[in-house]
Order: C-alpha cells, then sequence, then structure tokens
C-alpha cells in the first residue's frame, strides 16, 4: 500500500478528482494548505500599494492506494493538475505499512 499526497493549484482540484475517480480511486484527503516553491510567491497591489504575498493557497491531497493503482493515480494527478507553469505543485508517494478501518476493524488492503 502507498500513501500518495499531492499538492496542487486549488482550481484544479476537480480535475483530480475526477480524473482519479475515473481509475477506480474510491477516497481521498483533501486540505486546503499555503506554501511556496521555486515561485517564491508573488506581488499584488491593494488600495494602490504593492505587497508581496510569500505563501500562495495550494490544495494538499491524501490518497491511500493498492500498490496496483499507483503508477496510475501519480499519472491521473499529474495530467489533471498540470497547467506547464511554475507552481503546478508536487506529487510524493510514501510506503504505508498497515491501515485499519476503525467501524469495522478491517485491516490493509480491505481497509482501504
Amino acid at each position: 500500500m502507498k500513501l500518495i499526497m499531492a499538492v496542487i493549484k486549488p482550481f484544479k482540484l476537480d480535475d483530480v478528482r475526477e480524473g482519479l475517480s475515473n481509475i477506480g480511486v474510491e477516497g481521498m484527503t483533501v486540505s486546503e494548505v499555503k506554501g511556496f516553491g521555486r515561485q517564491k510567491g508573488h506581488a499584488e497591489i491593494y488600495r494602490g500599494a504593492e505587497y508581496t504575498v510569500h505563501f500562495l493557497p495550494k490544495v494538499k491531497l491524501e490518497i491511500a492506494v493498492n500498490d496496483e493503482l499507483v503508477e496510475s493515480a501519480v499519472e491521473a494527478i499529474r495530467a489533471a493538475a498540470q497547467t506547464g507553469k511554475i507552481g503546478d505543485g508536487k506529487i510524493f508517494v510514501y510506503d504505508v505499512s498497515s491501515v485499519l478501518r476503525i467501524r469495522t476493524g478491517e485491516l490493509d488492503t480491505d481497509a482501504l
């Protein structure tokens, strides 16, 4: 089992959700986060004054999948989230040693 963590632009969330649904991914956790990478924020003008926004709004997705789905899930996220511009995000893949469904007590792949 793997945990896929992706940080993407907020307006790409529905496209990514749809892409993952099409390959059989049944659930995900979504968090609104702020951060920056190489783009290091940007300048904005508010009421005539320019100021720098250092942390940009992003969406963090956490998706637990069976090993067989990892490559197709990563590709679905990449294809749906890519705009070709700086700040598209990152995808991280972690090993998961165990999963427990609290309601039923199911373990590992049965709990996904």
